[in-house]
């Protein structure tokens, strides 16, 4: 017995096993389960084939949750990668006074429960008056707003908790790759006379790619499945004409508060498929994929 713990043959298989039984029972088994029963109708006990599928795509409000939770993806690329990385570019120069003080005030949101936070983005941007939101644009004269009434201004206060909430922890992926670029680099740009703008589009930027598509990558699949936030934001799964519905949230309704299960496992299934597809095309473009030249 002794001899086939020690075994070189066996000791990897051992120390593969944890991961190998938490992938099968924690991921290959729900998915599988899921493909099963969204071919069902768990309520009429009975299997209806692409039933479920062939809903969906006449399901407007689906269609609708789709839409809203590509426009908050895409709003959410565009402002949580730039931004993020020109701050961590900032804090990374010599220039910045106590870095460790500004990591830390951009840092702390992301510690704040996402319960808490929309609970008080939710009373920011109130209807009332003295809400803050109301108070801030009285100030210019304006009349009061029903901010999570309307399309546009209810997606604009999802962006806004989007940022105050993880504009910090991508400024820290960005700084950890910034630090790992060498400084005899920027000290040989320097000396060649690149300005500091040269220095970061022709050094930093490159040197960045591996991160920026970590970054980007979790960004499509935190924006195509968010729900928390807009949960909390409408004190519910139900917003006015479902602008803030996701498709997360439809899932939600469907499998808790409707108890169609098959029907919910359709809709995951569609957004675990569409979230493969926009990465898997990401990363062909950033050229993750392609052989390096030898």
């Amino acid at each position: 017995m002794k001899k086939l713990f020690y075994s070189q043959k066996i000791a990897p298989y051992v120390f593969v096993l944890p991961f190998a039984l938490t992938v099968v029972l924690f991921w290959m088994f729900p998915i599988g389960n899921g493909i099963l029963l969204s071919f069902q109708d768990v309520l009429k006990d009975e299997w209806v084939g692409f039933g479920n599928y062939q809903r969906l795509l006449s399901d407007k409000i689906f269609l609708k949750a789709v839409y809203n939770s590509a426009k908050y993806m895409v709003g959410t690329l565009l402002l949580l990668i730039p931004f993020p990385m020109l701050f961590a570019t900032l804090l990374n120069s010599k220039l910045m006074k106590k870095p460790g003080l500004f990591k830390s005030i951009y840092f702390i949101p992301a510690l704040t429960s996402v319960v808490v936070a929309g609970t008080i983005f939710r009373l920011m941007f109130g209807e009332m008056e003295t809400s803050l939101a109301n108070q801030m644009i009285g100030m210019f004269g304006l009349e009061p707003i029903k901010w999570l009434k309307g399309e546009w201004t209810s997606f604009f206060a999802l962006l806004l908790l989007a940022c105050w909430r993880w504009t910090g922890v991508n400024i820290l992926y960005f700084l950890a790759g910034l630090q790992s670029i060498s400084t005899d680099i920027y000290e040989a740009a320097s000396i060649d006379g690149a300005s500091k703008w040269q220095q970061f589009t022709k050094i930093s930027f490159p040197l960045l790619k591996p991160t920026t598509v970590y970054v980007l990558t979790i960004s499509i699949y935190a924006g195509l499945s968010m729900f928390t936030e807009s949960y909390m934001l409408w004190k519910g799964n139900n917003s006015p004409q479902n602008i803030g519905l996701t498709i997360v949230g439809y899932l939600y309704r469907q499998g808790i508060e409707k108890r169609a299960m098959g029907y919910a496992c359709a809709v995951g299934l569609i957004l675990l498929i569409i979230v493969m597809i926009v990465n898997l095309i990401q990363l062909k473009a950033t050229g993750t994929f392609d052989k390096e030249e030898r």
